[in-house]
């Protein structure tokens, strides 16, 4: 894909699908090494929380959204759960059914699931809501393929609440980062794109009132790493 300037590596602020799309094509081969190198290992733990408020059990329906390689997917796979991974990143699905053959790897827009109502018992989204254009279709759609008493967690890069830590991290962001992301991605402006897509991102409590307008209940958040992450959770009502 080719914009005046040449390739295109990254996305603009205004995430049109397609350059996200050809932007997560282009990291895929070494994004979950990249997304270690540069979480310092923190995005292990933040996965392990996921799994914990997803709470899947054996037999019931998960879909992951934004699953890319399919990395967050495993967990949900070893309960027993039947987990779905949905991307739109045709590469990143390419990449994950060479590691994980057996996963259902499903293309699909987050704004137009490819899903009937009332699917699933949860849907789940990490790293990946604020790449999606319109978030608030993407949490109607998320509520639609859910089956009434089930939930959805989000897990995405946040504000955190201490102001000095807030200075600190916004400084490694936009000046530490991208060149990190030069040394160990094959593509560093990509990492550019994500940390101001990070910095524009909503705060803990405008994120949660976004949930509510789609419909979810019970909507509350738990920060980790001290508000660099935070995980979402709500509830469809029966």
């Amino acid at each position: 894909m080719y914009c005046n300037n040449g390739p295109v590596t990254r996305a603009s602020l205004d995430k049109q699908p397609h350059e996200v799309a050809s932007m997560f094509d282009d990291v895929a081969e070494r994004y979950d090494l990249t997304n270690d190198v540069l979480s310092l290992g923190q995005d292990r733990r933040w996965r392990k929380e996921v799994a914990k408020a997803v709470d899947a059990r054996p037999a019931q329906k998960v879909l992951d959204l934004a699953a890319g390689t399919g990395t967050s997917s495993l967990p949900f796979a070893r309960t027993g759960a039947y987990v779905v991974p949905c991307d739109f990143s045709q590469g990143m699905l390419r990449v994950g059914k060479q590691r994980q053959p057996w996963l259902p790897y499903t293309a699909g827009d987050a704004t137009r699931l490819p899903f009937r109502d009332d699917t699933f018992d949860a849907v789940t989204i990490s790293f990946g809501l604020r790449n999606v254009q319109d978030t608030d279709a993407a949490l109607r759609e998320m509520y639609r393929v859910t089956r009434p008493g089930g939930r959805v967690v989000i897990c995405e890069f946040s504000h955190p609440t201490w102001a000095p830590f807030r200075t600190v991290y916004t400084e490694y962001l936009m000046r530490a980062l991208p060149p990190v992301a030069r040394a160990v991605s094959s593509s560093p402006d990509a990492y550019v794109y994500l940390a101001e897509s990070i910095r524009a991102w909503p705060d803990q409590p405008a994120l949660a009132e976004r949930l509510g307008k789609a419909g979810w209940s019970r909507v509350a958040w738990r920060n980790l790493s001290g508000g660099i992450v935070a995980l979402h959770r709500g509830f469809k009502d029966s």
